[in-house]
């Protein structure tokens, strides 16, 4: 990386977006993505190892490949800073097809300059609650299914002539007799 070193205010804001990162998540979601790609990796969930087994961004797109085969074409090996941010881009298109919300997803230079690991791994902890669709396990809470209801019309009419309580109650109360401090004068 060949940033300068951050001061004032941009490194104030810095260190609030380091605070975020959580080890025990980063550490969920190495284990799931050795889960699911059936690699054997270290899944300790440090801020150094999080970025080192995933900087390159192989393993994102072997992960993306796994869920969904052939998705990314060619997996860049080279060590090359555009080729490494390729496969890391190809990671973020490829986890919006499989249903991750394009807020939970994460810029490249997040993960390839270490601007933001929690973004990362909130981006694959999104793409793991999916991996149930795929056939591959899953991680945090399960996704929530369509429950589509249909009402009769006379259902329907029905609801009509109930007041909402979300319309609140003024318990009787009116503005009579309220002034607010002197009359205007002219």
């Amino acid at each position: 990386m060949n940033r300068a070193t951050k001061s004032g205010i941009a490194a104030e804001a810095q260190s609030k977006i380091e605070a975020k990162f959580s080890e025990q998540q980063a550490g969920e979601c190495l284990q799931w993505i050795a889960e699911v790609t059936g690699k054997d990796m270290d899944t300790t969930g440090s801020a150094d190892n999080f970025y080192e087994l995933l900087k390159n961004g192989m393993l994102l797109c072997e992960v993306i490949n796994t869920l969904m085969p052939g998705q990314v074409k060619k997996i860049q090996t080279s060590t090359m800073a555009f080729k490494c941010m390729e496969n890391i881009n190809n990671f973020t298109e490829g986890a919006k097809k499989a249903g991750v919300p394009s807020q939970e997803t994460f810029q490249t230079v997040d993960l390839w300059e270490r601007q933001n690991l929690n973004s990362v791994v909130v981006c694959i902890q999104s793409l793991g609650r999916k991996g149930s669709q795929f056939g591959k396990p899953s991680i945090g809470p399960k996704e929530s299914e369509k429950n589509v209801r249909q009402f009769s019309d006379e259902q329907r009419r029905a609801g009509d002539s109930v007041i909402s309580l979300q319309y609140g109650s003024n318990k009787g109360a009116n503005q009579a007799g309220m002034s607010f401090g002197n009359t205007r004068h002219m």
